[in-house]
């Protein structure tokens, strides 16, 4: 049930009885980046499944630091996020703990876990290239570093370069080609933005729909998020001009980010923990989990949703492993900075 309380603005919800956080006997206690409509119907069947009751704590922003500033005394079992970013920084602050589970081995491929087992990624997304069906030509684009062609100046838009959702990216294009190689590729990247970087991924395919540019980088499950919104019908068409390409299919495949969990240094419901988590990689819940935010199932042959199946196909995702790219995103910021990127 939703109450009334407020801490280091996070909603705490109980999910099962009048409990709140720290007090029922059999629970687990989820502090969670992802908003509360993703997860709660997978958190409610959890708790039907087992009888463990899941306290929910949301919020935008400040989970990790609120970790921080509880230490041993922290109610928290899990961290749910809603990508990698906030993997890594727990990690680098140690403030989860490694789990070693057969059922978590064997459901989620080894890419998409840390490979010392402190997180664990529930659902994937691709950095995808948004391009206009009236002014780009199917096979005309195929990859990303093809973003810095002299062809495509002045019709490229992106958000800032400095958002998570790009630093990904742009970590793993130092991965595969280099430093030197990959600032040069932002410098000619930047020549060819048509406006300064700006707004967010929906926005980058609105300024496709009117002409602003002809390509724009964005994750994949937006599409979904646009081509069903009824309430704001004007995305549904910014959805229908552009064509989906999901670059690299001739290499490594195109670059993927996650959402993820980790169980936390201090829970006090470790085994309940770990039990949620084994949860969230079965066929079940990967199922309900991706489709109800456009996203993939980690977990191999668990059906996606008929949308994606409808205009995303079967595509090749890049298998790096994400802790590899985790260092390499504090270069990108550098190289940003080097280069001007956001200015």
């Amino acid at each position: 049930m939703k109450y009334a309380r407020t801490l280091l603005a996070a909603a705490t919800l109980s999910l099962a009885g009048t409990a709140s956080i720290a007090q029922a006997a059999d629970e687990v206690n989820v502090y969670s980046y992802r908003q509360a409509f993703l997860i709660k119907p997978l958190l409610e069947e959890f708790n039907k499944e087992t009888g463990i009751e899941v306290n929910l704590v949301t919020g935008g922003g400040g989970l990790l630091e609120r970790l921080e500033h509880e230490g041993p005394n922290s109610p928290a079992d899990v961290l749910l996020t809603a990508e990698v970013g906030p993997l890594y920084d727990a990690v680098e602050r140690g403030l989860v703990s490694p789990v070693e589970s057969e059922t978590l081995a064997s459901n989620i491929p080894a890419h998409y876990r840390d490979p010392e087992n402190r997180w664990f990624a529930l659902t994937a997304r691709s950095r995808i290239i948004y391009a206009s069906k009236d002014r780009v030509e199917k096979g005309e684009i195929k990859t990303y570093e093809e973003l810095a062609d002299p062809k495509w100046k002045g019709r490229i838009c992106t958000r800032s370069g400095k958002h998570t959702y790009n630093l990904s990216l742009f970590a793993s294009m130092i991965a595969y080609h280099g430093e030197e190689w990959t600032e040069q590729w932002l410098q000619d990247l930047k020549a060819n933005l048509a406006r300064k970087p700006q707004g967010n991924d929906r926005s980058q395919v609105k300024a496709v729909k009117e002409g602003v540019c002809d390509l724009a980088l964005g994750n994949s499950y937006y599409f979904g998020k646009m081509l069903t919104n009824e309430e704001q019908p004007e995305q549904q068409e910014w959805a229908k001009s552009v064509n989906l390409i999901f670059p690299n299919q001739d290499d490594r495949g195109a670059h993927m980010n996650i959402s993820g969990a980790s169980v936390t240094k201090y829970a006090p419901n470790r085994e309940n923990a770990v039990k949620l988590l084994e949860f969230l990689s079965s066929e079940k819940a990967q199922a309900i989990y991706a489709e109800v935010n456009y996203e993939f199932p980690v977990r191999p042959d668990t059906p996606r949703s008929e949308l994606i199946n409808e205009y995303m196909g079967d595509f090749k995702g890049d298998s790096i492993n994400l802790q590899e790219l985790g260092p390499l995103r504090a270069t990108a910021s550098k190289l940003l900075d080097k280069v001007g990127f956001d200015n």
